[in-house]
C-alpha cells in the first residue's frame, strides 16, 4: 500500500509539472505564384484601431500598444499615415472619430482611386467599401480606416494595377469574405501590387480587399515570437483572442 501511494504522488506530481499549452497562433503562411504569404485570420476575436487623432501622441511601435500581450493574437499596421504617425485617411475606432475620410487627388498609392474604407459594424461583421460609398449607419461602426489602392472590388482586380509590376516590397492589407471575414495577410517576400491582389481574389477568394502598406509593413505575432520593430507605423489594428474580448485598451 506504501508503495502504491508513493506512486500516485509521483504520477500527481508529474502531471502539475507539465508546462501549459502553447497558445496557437492565429497566423499561417501559404505560398502562391512562388511566394510566401501570412495570413492571420481573426477567429471571431475582436478587432481594436489604435490610431492617434489631431493634439495626441501616436503609438508608433507595437511594443507602445496599451495591451497585455497574451490577449493579443495579432496586430498589423493598418493604413496610411503622415510623418508624426497619424492617419491621412478615414479613421474611427469605437465610433469615435480622429480623421474625416480623404477623397483629393494626389500621388502614391493612397491615391490610386478607387481607393477604400475597412470597416467593422457594430455587430461584428467586416466590409471593404470605396471611399466615396461609405455607407450610413445606424449605429456607428466599431472601427474605420482609410487606405489605398482598393485591391479587388466586386470580385474583380483594381483596373489600373499592372499584371506584375516592377515595384517590389513586402505588403499588407486586409480582405473580406463573402460572409464578412476579414483576412489580414502580409506577404513573406517582396512582391508586385499585382501578384498581391490575386492572392486575396485568387487564392483567399475575398470579393473585396484592401491594400494597407509596401514599406512598412509589420506583423505582430505573439504565440510565433514575432514582433517587427525595423520601423515607426501609424494605425495599428489589433485582432484579441476571442476569450480575451475585455482585454484592456488605451
Amino acid at each position: 500500500m506504501i508503495r502504491l501511494f508513493l506512486m500516485v504522488l509521483l504520477v500527481s506530481g508529474c502531471s502539475k509539472a507539465e508546462p501549459p499549452a502553447q497558445a496557437e497562433s492565429a497566423c499561417r503562411e501559404q505560398r502562391f505564384e512562388g511566394a510566401g504569404f501570412i495570413v492571420c485570420d481573426p477567429r471571431k476575436g475582436e478587432l481594436r484601431l489604435f490610431a492617434a487623432a489631431e493634439g495626441e501622441r501616436a503609438i508608433r511601435r507595437f511594443a507602445e500598444l496599451p495591451v497585455e500581450p497574451a490577449a493579443v493574437a495579432f496586430a498589423m499596421n493598418a493604413g496610411m499615415f503622415d510623418d508624426d504617425g497619424r492617419p491621412i485617411g478615414l479613421a474611427s475606432s469605437g465610433g469615435k472619430p480622429t480623421h474625416a475620410v480623404n477623397l483629393r487627388d494626389g500621388p502614391g498609392n493612397f491615391h490610386l482611386k478607387p481607393n477604400g474604407v475597412f470597416i467593422v459594424t457594430a455587430g461584428g461583421a467586416a466590409m471593404i467599401v470605396p471611399s466615396d460609398r461609405i455607407p450610413v449607419f445606424r449605429v456607428a461602426p466599431k472601427l474605420m480606416t482609410q487606405s489605398g489602392p482598393l485591391l479587388v472590388i466586386d470580385g474583380q482586380l483594381h483596373p489600373k494595377l499592372a499584371h506584375d509590376g516592377s515595384s517590389r516590397y513586402v505588403r499588407n492589407g486586409v480582405g473580406v469574405t463573402a460572409d464578412g471575414q476579414a483576412l489580414f495577410v502580409i506577404s513573406n517576400d517582396a512582391v508586385s501590387l499585382g501578384k498581391f491582389a490575386r492572392f486575396f481574389r485568387d487564392s483567399l477568394r475575398t470579393p473585396y480587399a484592401l491594400f494597407f502598406d509596401g514599406s512598412v509593413s509589420s506583423l505582430w505575432d505573439p504565440a510565433n515570437g514575432r514582433m517587427d520593430a525595423f520601423t515607426e507605423l501609424g494605425p495599428i489594428i489589433v485582432a484579441f483572442r476571442p476569450a480575451a474580448e475585455s482585454a484592456p485598451g488605451p
